[in-house]
């Protein structure tokens, strides 16, 4: 199976989403449920069209040396710089075809048969983080449970089931503090401070991720609280209008860290050509969420490979195109200004 025959599968099985030839936010728009984004619904298109305004210097004077895409991260080897990204209420946003447990039961073996690793979702429902769990373990822990910002205490259950499944690290999507379900909870959930956020990273021993890092005072906050990572996401824009695209704000994230944490970085990236301007900008790795959506209910497992194999062929190519043998080669000075 290649992406095209998962592209024509998955059409028509999605709900709202209509499996468009360039998934950039436009048709969905601000429709939620589904998989548009919040308000006027422009920050998904300007993730995505901040992403191909990057432009890239070609240079084929250089040996002819072997490529390789693997990642070294968290003591773990992944094929491509690429995971999946956390997806939950699927059945809302996209369907009757399956529900968070049977996509999850997918997701993660698919992705760490692929070389890579799926972060897993959480929900109102006890049951999705359970699953999602339950799914990484079945996967030797080749996986990330993505903890909501629940009040303290369900924080603390979540990251103990959390934990027991053996995964490589965990994460938490604080910028899911703008979704509606959590939002006015008693007792509160939401937004986190420094001290409550190193609570919870302090319950782990495994490399605890901040999703939804927007400024360089959050990546510092994040970096106060212990954090060994953190997700560069705006939510798909999902959560809140008017703000900048992922790629407009990560340069200055990264000179914030300045090497000292592990950098990811999602919102509208949809090829290896945009993996590698996502890296010349000095992310480590990136996550993609809609693409693996679709991926799944085009095809499965084999839609899953079918995905990753065409992301490395395009990152390659990016990469024999510009010099760059590995991964750590990749930077600033092979984007044009």
């Amino acid at each position: 199976m290649d992406w095209k025959e998962v592209l024509e599968n998955a059409r028509g099985n999605m709900g709202l989403c209509k499996v468009c030839p360039v998934c950039d936010g436009r048709v969905c728009k601000n429709t939620i449920p589904g998989p548009g984004a919040k308000g006027r619904g422009d920050v998904a298109m300007r993730n995505y069209n901040a992403w191909q305004d990057i432009r890239i210097n070609m240079d084929t004077l250089h040996a002819n040396v072997p490529v390789s895409t693997e990642l070294e991260l968290f003591e773990h080897t992944f094929a491509i710089p690429v995971f999946a990204g956390p997806v939950g209420a699927v059945k809302m946003h996209y369907g009757d075809k399956y529900n968070d447990t049977e996509y999850n039961n997918i997701l993660v073996p698919a992705c760490a048969n692929a070389g890579i690793a799926a972060f897993v979702g959480d929900g109102v429902d006890p049951t999705v983080m359970q699953a999602g769990t339950a799914a990484i373990a079945g996967a030797n822990g080749i996986g990330v449970p993505t903890v909501k910002p629940w009040d303290l205490d369900t924080v603390r259950e979540k990251m103990q089931l959390a934990s027991e499944c053996g995964a490589f690290a965990i994460a938490m999507d604080v910028d899911a503090a703008g979704l509606p379900f959590l939002q006015n909870r008693m007792p509160p959930a939401g937004s986190k401070s420094v001290d409550e956020l190193r609570e919870i990273v302090n319950s782990t021993d495994v490399p605890f991720i901040v999703k939804g890092v927007m400024t360089p005072r959050a990546a510092a906050k994040a970096a106060e609280a212990g954090a060994a990572g953190v997700v560069v996401s705006n939510h798909g824009g999902r959560v809140l209008d008017g703000t900048p695209a992922t790629a407009e704000v990560l340069p200055s994230i990264v000179r914030e860290l300045d090497d000292d944490m592990i950098i990811l970085v999602d919102g509208g990236i949809r090829t290896g050509l945009d993996i590698f301007k996502a890296l010349a900008l000095g992310a480590h790795a990136v996550i993609m969420a809609r693409p693996f959506v679709t991926a799944i209910y085009g095809g499965q497992a084999d839609g899953v490979a079918a995905l990753v194999a065409k992301l490395q062929v395009e990152l390659v190519d990016a990469m024999r195109m510009t010099g760059a043998s590995t991964l750590k080669d990749i930077d600033s000075s092979y984007l044009w200004e």
